[in-house]
Parts: structure tokens; sequence; C-alpha cells
């Protein structure tokens, strides 16, 4: 591998299944057949709370950063017949997520029809920017809101995401921990704090 975290065993993935089979059935889908977005990270929130310990002890948090837990929750989920596209902004210190969910699976043995990206009928399509707190909260908002609010607009979408990682060791979670919507100009976009 090129990168020496993915040549490493990620010990809690092998917890996710666990964590998730009590309830796999579909949980996180609404009756709209939509993904439940809100619901599957406050799931993650709870998950990172109890075990980002496990985290941090076994990698170099600074290096791997929360962004793989993140990826590997929402992964066991989006398998179910969506994509999860990434883009890492590297000198930019951020890395944003695009789930594509299909509303209509559609017949199988069609094509797509064009711009479908491989999907048949509707799509939901949602960003989820990842953060590291840095600076302060504010500052980290203000710039989030503002790449969330982009990356929706480049992808043509009106679900967004906020995700700041609090890596202060002595805040205690219930400081770190929080859910609320911001508005970004016209954008409404979900923030989750961890």
């Amino acid at each position: 591998p090129s990168h020496p975290i993915s040549s490493r065993p990620v010990p809690f993935i092998s917890h996710i299944p666990f964590y998730l089979s009590h309830s796999i059935s579909t949980w996180y889908v609404m009756e709209n057949k939509r993904l439940d977005l809100p619901e599957l990270l406050n799931a993650f929130q709870q998950f990172f709370r109890e075990n980002s310990e496990i985290w941090i002890e076994q990698f170099d948090y600074k290096e791997a950063g929360p962004q793989l837990p993140m990826q590997a929750f929402l992964q066991r989920i989006v398998n179910g017949g969506g994509r999860i596209d990434r883009e890492y902004g590297l000198g930019r210190r951020r890395t944003d997520l695009l789930i594509q969910w299909p509303l209509d699976q559609g017949p199988l043995d069609q094509e797509p029809p064009d711009g479908a990206q491989g999907f048949h009928g509707p799509v939901q399509r949602a960003v989820i920017e990842l953060k590291i707190l840095r600076k302060s909260l504010e500052a980290t908002l203000e710039e989030g809101l503002a790449q969330t609010a982009d990356y929706m607009d480049r992808v043509g979408t009106d679900e967004g995401y906020l995700v700041i990682f609090d890596r202060a060791p002595n805040k205690p979670w219930e400081e770190k921990c929080f859910a609320r919507d911001e508005q970004h100009e016209e954008h409404r976009i979900g923030v989750w704090g961890m």
C-alpha cells in the first residue's frame, strides 16, 4: 500500500458489524427510501465517543485523523446499495464525502439513464465535510460551513453536513459533542461536534 496507515489493521472496525447487527434491517432508511443521515451521524457520534480511545491507542491520531472511522462506519451502511465518493483537500486540512444513495434501484438488466452515474432513477446526494478542530470552534465553523456549501453547490445537492472532531484529550465529551443546524447563505447545514 502507498500509505502506511492502509497497511495497518483497524481493530475497532471489527466492532462495527456487531454494533449495527442488532438493527441492521433498515433503521437508517426512511419511508421515502432516503438515508436518514442525521440519525446515522447521531449513531456515529455515540460510536466515536465509545470507541475513539481504541483508535488513539492504536494509531498516530494526528496522522490518521478521525476520518477513517467515519468512512468505515458509513461504508458499512452505504454498501447496501449506495456509494461514498471521497475528495481529500490535502493542504486544506479537510475531507469531503459525497454519499450517493439510489431512491429507486430500477431493473438490473437496464442501463442507467445518462447522468445517473451508475444508478437507475433518482439519487439522494449528501455532502459530509470532515474537519478537525485546530482553531477556535467559531473559526472552524465559519471555514467548514463555507467549504460544505461550496461542495454542495458543486455536486448539486441541498443536503449537507459538517462534522467537527475535537481532539483535545482533557476536554469532557459533554463539551465536544453537539448537533445543531447552521445557515450559510442559502444553505442549511447540519453540524455535529465530537
